[in-house]
This record gives structure tokens, sequence and C-alpha cells, in this order.
């Protein structure tokens, strides 16, 4: 791949969602991340993708008004905690979020429109928890769901894929899709595992039948595991759908250092399935393929199987 038609989303903006002392999804999450990829020279291969944000026609693609609303508010009121302890907030998280989220449209109306070919997002809060009503599990508003619907709405696009490889399953993103045929949810993740949700039964409703596809994996499981269920689970699914587009929802807390997780996922095996899915990507929609950054909670593990990540795509 030409560099220089990869697209990177990397900003200190990001850094600034402020989750309080002890909080697992912290800021030094991407300050590492952020200073490894300048560190490794990656950061001057790629183009930049500015930061954006998204107005409320984008949030409501996939959210009510009235969620919108409350996490502003809860913002600017100052509360700490949305809908739940875990769940932590400062007066700029609204903004952060609604950047996250614009943003990663963005890079998918760069990367539709040919202008870039894919692209990798490093942003927080993450999304995949966020339901159309509801903020849990750190996530504020649904990045990934947003721009998969944008893609479907505003990009042209008939099919789109989502596959979640983070260890907790994305029940926001399925449930947002449930009863939509133009999405493909795919997810490999634990279980069981918080959120609870994510068993296999679940397939999709009414004219989406089918177009959901869950792999839970029991505690403990590893390599084989994980790469046997995006074979052939993942991508027999996505061969029957055809997708025009793929985006990941990126967690590496899937990795066997990461202090939430209980699966044991080596660097080796999420970089082989980075490769899995380029092979997909390029098969069914010309390589468009971008990437979001959701979960992960060991410093270093995150920041160099991050790096392993986009390195990967990169070629």
């Amino acid at each position: 791949m030409d560099p220089t038609s990869f697209g990177l989303v990397l900003d200190p903006l990001f850094e600034r969602h402020d989750t309080g002392v002890g909080h697992p999804e912290r800021p030094e999450r991407l300050t590492l991340l952020r200073e490894l990829f300048e560190k490794s020279g990656v950061t001057d291969r790629v183009t930049r993708v500015p930061l954006t944000r998204a107005e409320d026609a984008s949030l409501l693609l996939c959210h009510d008004l009235e969620h919108i609303q409350r996490v502003d508010q809860a913002c600017r009121n100052g509360e700490r905690v949305l809908d739940g302890m875990d769940t932590a907030i400062c007066p700029e998280s609204a903004e952060i979020a609604r950047h996250a989220a614009g943003t990663v449209v963005e890079l998918c109306r760069r990367v539709a429109a040919g202008r870039l070919t894919a692209g990798f997002a490093a942003v927080r809060p993450p999304g995949h928890h966020a339901e159309r009503d509801l903020a849990m599990g750190f996530c504020l508003f649904n990045t990934v769901a947003i721009a998969a619907r944008w893609l479907t709405r505003e990009g042209g696009l008939k099919r789109v894929m989502v596959f979640d490889w983070d260890v907790h399953h994305g029940n926001g993103t399925q449930h947002i899709f449930d009863d939509d045929p133009s999405v493909l949810y795919a997810s490999v993740h634990q279980s069981p595992l918080y959120p609870g949700t994510g068993a296999a039964t679940e397939r999709g409703v009414g004219n989406a039948l089918g177009t959901t596809v869950n792999c839970p994996l029991p505690p403990g499981s590893g390599d084989e595991a994980f790469l046997d269920a995006i074979a052939n689970q993942v991508v027999p699914a996505a061969q029957g759908f055809k997708p025009e587009f793929i985006l990941l929802s990126a967690g590496f807390d899937a990795h066997r250092a990461d202090p939430l997780g209980g699966l044991e996922v080596s660097g080796e095996a999420f970089v082989e399935a980075t490769r899995q899915m380029m092979t997909l990507s390029s098969e069914l929609c010309d390589g468009r393929l971008v990437s979001v950054l959701e979960g992960g909670y060991d410093l270093n593990a995150l920041a160099a199987t991050a790096l392993a990540h986009v390195t990967t795509m990169l070629g």
C-alpha cells in the first residue's frame, strides 16, 4: 500500500477526556500509543485526518435526541459519571466524543470516496457499548455505528460490515443494527463477561435475520480459538454478505496481558487477524478497511499491539 493513501486519526485532543484517578479507560492509553507511533516513524508515513466535529444530525443516525442532549448537559453541569458508575466524564467529554465520531466519519468518507485506501483511528472515549439511548461501558456515543450508518445513509453504500474483536461484546452496535439488513455485525468476544450479551443465538431480527454473527469464546481461550472463529465464522459470513466497506471495532483487550479480559490472545494473533481482514477487504471491497480503537487497558500491550496492527495495514 502507498503509505500516503493510509489515513491516521491521532490527536492529543482525545487525551483530554479525563476519567479520574484509577479509571482503566485513562488518557495514558493514548498518550503512550501516540508517543510510540511518533517514535516508530509511522506518523511520518501516513496522511493525517483533521479533527471534525459531529453535529447532531450525525449523532441522530444512531442515537435519540434526548440521549445526545443528556450527554451534553451532564458534561456542562460538571457531572463525573453518566448512566452508571463505570462511564466517567469531565466537562470536555461530550465535545471530545463528538470529535471522535465526526473524525471517524470523515476518515470513512475519504476512504469511500477513494481519496484514501484504508485507515486507523486512535480515539477515545470508545463507543461500541453505547446504546441508542444509554451511555455504558466507558462509551458515550457509538462511533463505529455512526460511521457505518453514515456510509449507508449518506455515503452511497448498500452493504457495510462491522467486525468487533474487542474482548467485550459490542452490545450497542449489535442492537443499533439488529433490524438493519444493510449492516453485517460480527463479533468475537469472551463469554461470560460484561455486558452479558452476544450469544451465538443472537442473529438479528426481521429482514436482518442472519446479519448478526456472534462468536463467544470461553475464558482462557487463546490464539487458536480466536483465529479459528475469524477464519471459519466471520470470514464466511462476510463472503456471503459481500460488504462494500469493512469497519473494525479494534479493541485490544483480548490480549493476554489485559487486566479486564480473560482471553489469552497474543500480539502475533492480532497481526494475523489484521492480515485476514486486509485480505477480505481486498477481495470484497477494493481494500476499503477502517479500524477504530475500542478497548485495551494494559498500556504497553495496547501501544505495541496497535502499532503492529497499523504497521501490518501499511504493508
